[in-house]
């Protein structure tokens, strides 16, 4: 039996003047499944994350989260919807330390006022200790303890990509957008990267949706990819099934390597 979508996305358009950005995208993600999406440079992939949590608003069709309409929504109540993305460019305080930059992104989900936080009231107490469990959590899951204390903006390169996802999961999302999760790592960096997101998709029964160019991590990891090239899907399989389309093989300048 085929499982209930978890986002449904109906002929998503968005145009820049007279520029199609994205034009007719589709999409039915189940439930508990990593979904690529990768395409050549300006095929529309971040338009399309920046569409669905609404950092831009679309031209026309529709997104639908949870049985939910988020159409045009604002980003704040899409991620207290439960989705939850991280950027190409790292989105980190880069002046304070590890700690409080995943305390920061899980305060913004805690739900007290101010009386109870100045009052120190026991829903503002359960509330922040469950806050340090889950930053624990996280550090522990990140391989990142030892660096709890260090200003994020020292950290190297792929530990601060770990970072970025590690605040994403804060938020507690049900879905997930990591776009270009592996930039500026080394191939052993991207190989650990790549088991530590199928370790916190069971963990916390994650729905992902991966933007990548480096192409055997993505096919190693998604169970599903779509192709995008100008703006529109051109393909969409397994990622054997992906590698071999003659549409995709073109879209990557007719260089079959480039999907190896």
């Amino acid at each position: 039996m085929e499982r209930e979508a978890l986002l449904r996305v109906e002929g998503l358009s968005k145009a820049f003047g007279g520029l199609w950005a994205v034009r007719d995208y589709r999409l039915s993600l189940p439930e508990g499944v990593i979904y690529g999406l990768i395409g050549p440079n300006g095929a529309g992939k971040t338009t399309i994350f920046n569409l669905i949590t609404g950092f831009l608003k679309p031209t026309g069709g529709k997104i639908i989260f949870a049985g939910v309409d988020i159409t045009g929504w604002r980003p704040d109540r899409i991620a207290h919807l439960g989705i939850a993305r991280t950027f190409q460019i790292l989105q980190l305080y880069r002046s304070l330390s590890v700690e409080m930059n995943l305390m920061i992104a899980h305060h913004k989900h805690t739900r007290y006022g101010l009386f109870p936080a100045l009052a120190g009231l026991p829903g503002y107490r359960r509330q922040e200790r469950e806050v340090r469990e889950r930053v624990a959590e996280l550090l522990e899951l990140f391989g990142l303890q030892e660096y709890r204390r260090a200003r994020a903006g020292t950290l190297p390169y792929g530990l601060q990509r770990k970072l970025d996802i590690a605040c994403a999961l804060a938020t507690e999302p049900r879905l997930l957008l990591l776009d270009e999760p592996s930039c500026g790592m080394n191939p052993r960096e991207a190989e650990e990267l790549a088991g530590l997101i199928r370790e916190v998709k069971e963990r916390f029964s994650l729905t992902l949706i991966v933007v990548e160019h480096r192409m055997p991590f993505i096919m190693g990891l998604a169970e599903r990819i779509q192709v995008l090239d100008h703006g529109g899907l051109i393909a969409e399989g397994t990622p054997e099934e992906v590698r071999s389309d003659p549409k995709v093989i073109e879209a990557y300048l007719g260089v079959e390597d480039a999907v190896a």
